[in-house]
């Protein structure tokens, strides 16, 4: 038992200094600079008026203070938006009607970050997107990412999130779009599988080395059994300019029907070129599954804001005797936040059907704020 000594007064001056160091006891307020301010300046305000009263304000201070001192953390918020007007049309050997060509693209990305007290980072994006409109999926691109510098990153993407596999299906260089990606109904180079809610990891860069990692839990929208892939980048520090990269999965979409995938390339910038190389096969348990895919591309800065490129790209499939083929030569221009871009497109047996030639264009004018 504590025995008080004194007058009343003193008795509960006694009462409310012991009463503190309880506090400072609880909130372990010694190894805290701020909170111990927290205490003193109330100490101060409140000298000669000692009661429960005043007592009960300075615990609520306190416990306040102390839950403040904790959960605070640096973070930062930001958001970004672009919008552009592009107009496409493709001219093929149809007599279908081709429609109103122009389009609007607008988005908003909103970005957010915060480092964690174990020192990682967690950041989370947005993208409102007004292609959805008049539906509940105006929401687009949402993503969150755990990092840090020894860890690497994980990501888990909502919607609009790549596989190891899937981010590399055509490294070839282009000046503003893949050979085959304006060309309408054109097969695209076989590239494993993504899709809503997976999972990647890219682990940290060492001599060079990159490695990144895919998973998508098996789900009836997708893929019937859980899938996986992984992928390697090397930039070898003795050759400046050259990246190599190679990626690789298993896939059953279906159960029972396994499909292999593969994609290797290479790239190599010198000056102000810059070449690529890549060849990826999909290896099924059916003709019309075993396809390959193989892409060359070059493009040449002609100056910091303007640059031109060509590339192409053949896709074979086993079970038809008619490759496709596309080819595009485009060009863009940057100046402050307005881009120009503008790409034409040559292509030969879309969907591996004889004699669906044509020719494809798009041009784009974009702003980002």
């Amino acid at each position: 038992m504590l025995l008080l000594k004194g007058n009343l007064k003193n008795k509960k001056l006694q009462l409310y200094r012991l009463n503190l160091i309880l506090f400072f006891k609880l909130f372990n307020i010694h190894s805290n600079p701020k909170r111990t301010l927290l205490i003193l300046t109330i100490n101060k305000q409140m000298k000669g008026k000692v009661s429960m009263n005043n007592f009960k304000k300075i615990g609520l201070s306190a416990l306040a203070g102390s839950l403040i001192a904790v959960s605070a953390h640096a973070g930062s918020m930001s958001v970004t938006g672009s919008a552009s007007l592009t107009f496409s049309n493709t001219d093929d050997e149809s007599a279908a009607a081709e429609g109103n060509g122009y389009t609007m693209g607008d988005s908003l990305t909103f970005s957010g970050s915060g480092e964690m007290d174990n020192g990682m980072t967690i950041a989370v994006s947005y993208e409102y997107d007004g292609d959805a409109e008049g539906t509940d999926s105006t929401f687009d691109d949402h993503s969150m990412t755990l990092s840090s510098d020894a860890m690497g990153s994980l990501t888990f993407a909502g919607h609009g999130g790549d596989g190891a596999l899937s981010a590399i299906d055509d490294k070839t260089p282009n000046a503003m779009e893949e050979s085959w990606d304006v060309v309408a109904s054109a097969e695209t180079p076989p590239g494993g599988v993504s899709g809503e809610n997976m999972f990647t990891y890219t682990s940290p860069t060492m001599s060079g080395v990159t490695l990144t990692a895919g998973y998508l839990n098996a789900s009836d929208a997708i893929t019937d059994v859980s899938y996986m892939d992984f992928a390697i980048k090397v930039e070898p520090e003795a050759v400046e300019g050259l990246t190599v990269g190679y990626g690789a999965a298993d896939s059953e979409v279906t159960t029972g029907t396994q499909i292999d995938y593969t994609a290797l390339y290479a790239t190599y910038a010198y000056g102000s070129f810059t070449v690529g190389y890549q060849i990826n096969e999909a290896d099924g348990p059916t003709s019309a599954t075993d396809i390959e895919s193989e892409g060359f591309g070059i493009t040449y800065a002609i100056t910091d804001d303007l640059s031109i490129g060509y590339n192409q790209m053949e896709i074979d499939q086993a079970s038809t005797s008619e490759d496709q083929e596309t080819s595009a030569i485009a060009a863009s221009y940057t100046t402050g936040g307005v881009t120009v871009k503008g790409t034409m497109h040559t292509f030969d047996n879309v969907a591996y059907t004889a004699a669906n030639d044509g020719n494809a264009y798009e041009f784009n004018i974009g702003f980002a704020f």
